[in-house]
């Protein structure tokens, strides 16, 4: 069964790869959908797929890349609605 997840993601989180590092982790997931910096500091992110792997991704969201901070991350979940053919970083 397919999910869709929705991410804000504050702290630390431009400027230290998070976007890149989000794309990674979402196609080696086998996840659809993108991400996105916001002019207020933080990253959104959306993204589609498998239920375990979007498990994997929330995981991931709390912590990010190396250098970067997570202060908080708001999540919600969604019924999927595809479109979707790849993860793609959105500016």
């Amino acid at each position: 069964m397919s999910e869709r997840l929705h991410v804000i993601v504050s702290g630390r989180v431009q400027g230290v790869g998070f976007r890149m590092y989000a794309k990674h982790e979402a196609c080696r997931l086998g996840l659809t959908g993108w991400v996105k910096n916001l002019p207020t500091g933080e990253v959104e992110l959306v993204a589609e797929g498998k239920g375990e792997s979007i498990t994997a991704f929330k995981s991931w969201c709390r912590h990010g890349p190396p250098h970067a901070l997570v202060r908080d991350v708001l999540l919600s979940e969604h019924e999927t609605k595809g479109g979707f053919t790849a993860f793609e970083i959105r500016h």
